[in-house]
């Protein structure tokens, strides 16, 4: 037996005023009897008449009132024509002909059932959803749609499916305020004319089948195994670059150290060559000055006239004899042009000056 059929759900119709008002005509209709024959079998035929009078009177006014709460409104009919709408607070309607519908006014929830939807890529994924809608036009609400609530959650639904049907399963898990715009635009034209506006929708669950779960962790596990293997390759390519750099750097450095070195050595040989070069070339005239010196002094103080005399003695004699000549008539000295102030020190001429000095005076 489906829950429609179940007596404890007829029973909160009646009592929720969702029963047709015919059946709830009857009822009253079949008390009246059995409170008549009651109180006619009890009472007098007088007093059972009053008491009957008593009890249609009140069954009169309670079916007179109407009290509309402050969030809503309700439709009423009389004979079944359509009459207009209540606003909130007390009515006076006529008795046992008049019906009332009460529309809530504020925002309601309506929660659209889990369902399974197939993607456009073949992937089966089960999503629910909110929406909220609300009645802003209650005479359409209760013309034009028998029930809008189940009206709205069925059409939702449906519009749910089609959705995920025309999109990829990565766009269905990433692009929920899609989701959600597309089922409002879906929703907003047919629920007008009801008189109901959807004021929103919410995807609360999209959630694929087990099958593609398992695939996307598979998925994603290789994926990061990638970035993590790139990502390693990357440092140890950034780790070979440094070391080479470095590996350069030292080279060049040690080249250049080894190439100062070498330059440096190289012209400490070269200076300390000229140096040997001058001095020795210095010491070696300085010696030859002496001995011709010598030479001479011996043949001045020999008793022969005749002397043979070797030429390069000759040549060291006038070259050294132009000299001194030079330097005795400017006043100067003896002066080498041939050599420099630093050879000059080391050879010694300054010295040699002197002893020619000393020995034209004697």
């Amino acid at each position: 037996m489906s829950g429609r059929d179940d007596v404890f759900y007829q029973i909160g119709r009646v009592t929720a005023g969702g029963v047709p008002r015919r059946l709830v005509g009857v009822l009253g209709a079949v008390a009246v009897l059995v409170a008549a024959v009651v109180l006619f079998s009890v009472l007098p035929p007088l007093y059972a008449a009053g008491a009957l009078l008593l009890v249609l009177a009140a069954a009169t006014v309670t079916a007179s009132v109407r009290v509309v709460q402050a969030y809503e409104k309700a439709a009423l009919t009389v004979f079944g024509e359509y009459r207009g709408l209540l606003d909130p607070g007390l009515h006076v309607v006529p008795p046992f002909v008049s019906h009332t519908y009460a529309f809530d006014m504020r925002t309601q929830t309506l929660d659209v059932p889990k369902q399974e939807a197939i993607t456009r890529d073949n992937s089966p994924v089960h999503a629910d959803a909110v929406v909220y809608v609300r009645v802003m036009d209650a005479e359409r609400a209760f013309l034009e749609i028998e029930d809008y609530r189940n009206a709205t959650a069925s059409l939702a639904q449906t519009t749910l499916r089609a959705v995920i049907g025309d999109m990829e399963l990565d766009d269905t898990l990433s692009r929920r305020d899609t989701i959600n715009q597309r089922i409002d635009d879906e929703l907003a034209e047919p629920t007008d004319a009801w008189g109901v506006r959807i004021e929103g929708v919410e995807v609360q669950t999209v959630m694929p089948s087990q099958g593609v779960v398992s695939a996307m962790e598979q998925q994603a596990s290789a994926e990061r195994k990638r970035r993590a293997m790139i990502l390693e390759a990357q440092g140890e390519r950034q780790s070979a670059i440094e070391t080479a750099q470095g590996d350069k750097q030292s080279d060049i450095i040690r080249a250049q150290g080894s190439k100062q070195s070498q330059i440096l050595e190289a012209q400490g040989d070269a200076i300390s060559t000229v140096l040997r070069a001058k001095s020795a070339e210095s010491m070696g005239e300085r010696a030859i000055v002496e001995r011709g010196m010598e030479a001479l002094e011996a043949i001045g103080r020999s008793p022969s006239t005749t002397f043979v005399i070797p030429q390069e003695l000759t040549s060291l004699v006038g070259r050294y004899g132009k000299h001194l000549s030079g330097g005795v008539e400017s006043g100067t000295g003896l002066e080498s042009l041939d050599f420099d102030e630093e050879t000059r020190e080391l050879v010694g001429i300054d010295d040699y000056e002197a002893d020619f000095v000393e020995g034209e005076r004697q």
